[in-house]
């Protein structure tokens, strides 16, 4: 299983310490720029999901292309 944690910067240090201590975890810090990656790609799925579920309207091709 994997999990994500966000941690205060402040606090970092001393939970990948304590998660290095036990055998069965590996860790290991993520950079600025997956963490921000993960967020969006979370942020874009959970965007599908409510236009799945119909709690989203969608706008068309034509919408997108006025914008334009």
């Amino acid at each position: 299983m994997r999990l994500l944690l966000e941690i205060k910067d402040n606090k970092a240090a001393f939970i990948l310490e304590l998660l290095k201590n036990f055998s069965f975890v590996k860790a290991k810090p993520l950079s600025d720029e997956t963490a921000q990656l993960m967020a969006n790609l979370k942020k874009s799925v959970d965007e599908v999901n409510l236009a799945k579920a119909g709690k989203r309207k969608l706008r068309t091709l034509d919408e997108v292309l006025d914008e334009l």
